[in-house]
Parts: C-alpha cells; structure tokens; sequence
C-alpha cells in the first residue's frame, strides 16, 4: 500500500501559496478577485489528473467541484469536504514561501526584521521536529485555507494510488471568498449531492467545530434638530447625545473585551456624528440562537423607546443577519460528529470540542440543508506575517478524511446518534 505523499502535499501548498488569491469585500466580480479563478482552474485540472468524476467549475457560484467515485457495493451516502480559496485582508502580493525542515525549537527569521519564537508563539512547540513553512515576514502565508486544500488533495492522491482501501462516493469542493462571507453563500449544493460535509478552516489535529457565532451588523441613526444654541430652549434635538444614550443602554458587560470561549457580545463600532445627525454602528454575537433573538430584540426596543422619547422618525434602524451558526442543524443530525470522533479515537488524537468565534463556509452550507462542521488544517497565526503550517499534520490532515470515509462505511448501519454536548 502506498503511503501518503509527503512532497506533494509539500509541493502543492508551498505552489499554491505563492498565488495572490486575496478576496476584496469591495468588489461584485464572482469571485471577487482574479487571483482566485487562476487557483480555481488549477484546482479543476488537479482533479481531472487524479481521476475525479464529474469535475466543473461553474461561473455562477465560482466553485469547483469533483466527485471520488464510491468502490464498494454498500449502501452508503456521500460525504463531501469543502476548503477554500482566498486569503484574509493582509498582504498577499509576492509570497515567498520558507521551508524549515526538522524545526528545532529555535527562532526563525522570517525576513523584513521579523522573527517567529514559541517565547510568543507557544503553540510552536508542538510542532518541533516537523517541516514547518512559512511566510517571508512582509506577506501573509495563506494556511488558511491553502493547507486544506493540500490534504484534501493529499487524501484524493492517496485514494487514487490505493483503490483497495473501501469507500463509498465522496465530494471535494473548492471555494471563493469565505473571508469576506460570500463565497458559500452563492454556492449551488445541487452540485454538491452529499449528505454531510465538512470544511477544512483552521484548527490543530483532533478539533472539531459545529457551532460558531450567530452573526448579524446594525447601524442606527439619529436625526436631530438644529438650532442656535442661544435660542435651543424646547426646540434643539442633539442627536450626538441621543447616541450617546443609546450606547450606554447596552449592557455593560455584553462586550468582547468580556467574551470568551461560547460567551457573546455586542460590539459597538463607531459612535460619530453631531448635533444634526449621528450614526451608531454595532455588530452582534452569540452562540445560542434565543439569545442572539435576544439581543436583536434589544437593539429594536431600544429604537422603539427612542422614537416614543424622541418623536418618531428621530431614529432609524437597519439590522440584517450575517451568518447562522450551524449549531442547530448539526445538533439535529449528531451522527456528523460522532463520526469524527469515533474516527479520531481510531487515530489517537484527542478530540476537542472548538468554540469558533467567527463564521465558516459550513455555516452557510449547513442552512443549505448538508450540515458541515468544521475540522482542522494544520496551519497555524493565521491572517498575518506569523502565519506557519506543519507539512506533518497536513499530511495528517488527508490520514484523518481517509479515516473518517472508512469509518462511515463501518458506521453507517449502525449510527451514532449520541446527543452532542459542549
């Protein structure tokens, strides 16, 4: 049996990082960047060359997708794995990836007069005696969510090179602008015919994700009357400090410098303007669902209260959900994550359950209908200079989604449905 490919899952990152694939939240381009339909196309011929069915790339929703055929006569449904193209809002252009083999320990050099030492990066420590790569100190190095997409080839190139290891029929997609929250919104599952997926965004080996935040954006304005200060008796609105009142309205401790690991928040913004028009501008999070109903509530009654105070009109509220949290339609179909950890524990990593204080791809998908929680990549400091992945665990990346459509073979006549607990 053939092992996993070390140097080509190597290979492919180190290539794949070197392509500028920043998303830009300004643009209505689909996808938003050009950069991202080179690797797109790329993607789509790598996949043809490891003998992928029904490979496409659409113009509509900017995704590719490919289809490992099943090779064994049980009845088994489809599971798909979804990693993304594009990178964060830092610089991208020009990435020169550094490979450090046998990683002692020690402080690396990125370049530019920046260094990369577990004294601030603790989590190095757990990678020494890997391969680890990195970024040249003036770029951002892409490991999200470039080191998923090198497993999840890893893992194909594996299946390809080992037709006896039994598997039913399993689904790679390859998306735009998860960064920006765009790409998986636009994304058409009809070409996705799985039953559960799983996206590949961040994490070290063992966790999982199912429940992110529950996101959504306010912006509240108030209009005010303006007269001479001298003459404002009865007759001036200060809509500077009708904000200003709002604001303090909020619960004090509802705030992220309070928040921590399922804990929620609502962040205010901007607070700006003057006496004849202000503008407050907050963002809410909450893991729960009652509670981010909750929360939005808040912000309605408060605006309501305003315009009684005030005079109607005084103040104008536009709220609109971000992104859901796929917590509760993985809840209702557990089997999806106690597939992983029964599969974890056959590898001997520990499982951790990861709160994920943001959004994924697999929010959007799981509203779609394909619960999909999140795994891991193997990367590590995303978004920035101090960006590194550890070419073993995304080696070990593709060993866990072979594992993980081995034993959904074994399990699927026998599911378990065990509740999910945090």
């Amino acid at each position: 049996m053939t092992n996993y490919d070390f140097d080509y899952i190597k290979d492919k990152f180190v290539a794949y990082a070197k392509m500028n694939t920043r998303a830009d939240e300004h643009s209505t381009a689909i996808p938003t960047t050009p950069g991202q339909v080179v690797l797109l196309k790329e993607l789509l011929h790598e996949l043809e060359h490891l003998g992928l069915e029904q490979v496409s790339y659409s113009e509509k929703d900017a995704y590719v997708v490919g289809k490992i055929p099943a090779n064994t006569t049980k009845k088994v449904s489809a599971i798909g794995f979804v990693a993304h193209v594009d990178t964060a809002d830092f610089n991208a252009e020009n990435i020169q990836p550094q490979v450090h083999p046998d990683y002692d320990g020690q402080t690396i050099e990125l370049g530019h007069g920046y260094h990369l030492s577990s004294a601030e990066f603790p989590s190095l420590k757990k990678v020494i005696g890997h391969t680890l790569i990195t970024a040249s100190g003036d770029t951002l190095l892409g490991a999200d969510d470039k080191a998923g997409i090198a497993g999840l080839l890893g893992m194909a190139k594996y299946l390809q090179e080992n037709p006896e290891v039994e598997h039913g029929e399993i689904w790679l997609a390859f998306g735009p602008d998860e960064e920006i929250g765009q790409g998986a919104k636009r994304f058409d599952v009809s070409r996705f015919p799985v039953e559960f997926a799983y996206t590949l965004d961040n994490g070290d080996p063992g966790d999982i994700t199912y429940e992110t935040f529950n996101a959504a954006a306010a912006t509240i304005d108030f209009y005010g009357t303006v007269v001479h200060p001298g003459e404002a008796y009865g007759l001036m609105v200060n809509a500077t400090l009708m904000a200003s009142k709002f604001v303090s309205l909020l619960p004090e401790d509802f705030v992220p410098e309070k928040s921590r690991g399922y804990q929620g928040y609502i962040l205010v913004l901007s607070n700006e303007g003057n006496v004849d028009h202000a503008r407050v501008e907050l963002i809410i999070r909450d893991f729960d669902t009652a509670g981010f109903k909750q929360n939005k509530a808040l912000i309605k009654s408060l605006v309501a209260q305003f315009n009684q105070r005030y005079g109607e009109d005084r103040v104008k509220l536009e709220i609109h959900d971000q992104y859901l949290s796929p917590g509760d339609v993985i809840k209702a179909h557990p089997y999806v994550v106690n597939l992983v950890h029964h599969a974890y524990e056959k590898m001997g990593l520990p499982i951790h359950h990861i709160a994920f204080r943001g959004g994924t791809d697999g929010d959007f998908i799981s509203q779609k209908g394909i619960p999909t929680p999140n795994l891991f990549n193997g990367g590590a400091n995303f978004h920035g200079r101090y960006e590194y992945v550890s070419v073993e665990n995304m080696v070990l990346l593709a060993k866990t989604l072979t594992t993980i459509v081995q034993t959904h073979l074994e399990l699927n006549d026998r599911r378990d449905e065990t509740p999910l607990t945090r």
